[in-house]
């Protein structure tokens, strides 16, 4: 199997914040409520005050107020599945496997239309709240082993070395920037 990042890796750039956007266009009453928490939120967590789940919980409290959450990630993946990498779509397999820190209802949607399997943040789609930890460096590395006991992974893909903990159990990882393709560093 072949593991491999999503937001700036398959994906570019990050779906997140895109959804976000994206939503801001949508359901601006939805959003400008939580404008300045989020804004706070992202301040404090550039300075090592909150953590990666706060904010993104911070970034996501606007989903309450959201009526029909499913239409609008279906609506959101109409407009940007075009954003998937060329390279991706060219090599990907049925048996591939997405480990992202994004939350799973956003990204669940497009995973199934490309059949590939997903391990993803669980948030609840109808508060904005993280069940668990964020699927991020260590984390996904867990989660691969609970859900494959016996896995192994032929290649590892990710734009970021904070995904370093995965590329170390893969037998060859690539670093992508840009859609670009190069060899992990460290990694023979």
């Amino acid at each position: 199997m072949r593991t491999y990042d999503f937001d700036k890796t398959i994906f570019y750039p990050d779906s997140s914040a895109c959804f976000y956007r994206f939503c801001l266009l949508r359901h601006p009453a939805a959003l400008l409520p939580t404008l300045p928490g989020t804004i706070r939120s992202y301040i404090a967590y550039r300075h090592g005050a909150k953590s990666a789940k706060e904010l993104k919980q911070q970034l996501f409290s606007f989903l309450p107020a959201v009526r029909d959450i499913d239409g609008t990630v279906s609506s959101f993946w109409k407009k940007n599945e075009k954003r998937l990498g060329a390279w991706y779509l060219a090599q990907k397999r049925g048996d591939d496997l997405i480990l992202s820190a994004s939350p799973r209802f956003l990204l669940q949607p497009i995973c199934d239309k490309l059949g590939v399997t997903l391990i993803a943040t669980e948030m609840d789609r109808r508060t904005g709240k993280i069940n668990g930890l964020n699927c991020h460096d260590h984390e996904k590395v867990r989660r691969f082993y609970e859900q494959f006991p016996d896995g192994h992974t032929e290649e590892f893909y990710s734009d970021s070395l904070s995904d370093s903990p995965m590329a170390e159990i893969a037998d060859a990882a690539f670093l992508v920037k840009r859609h670009k393709l190069l060899p992990w560093p460290g990694k023979k």
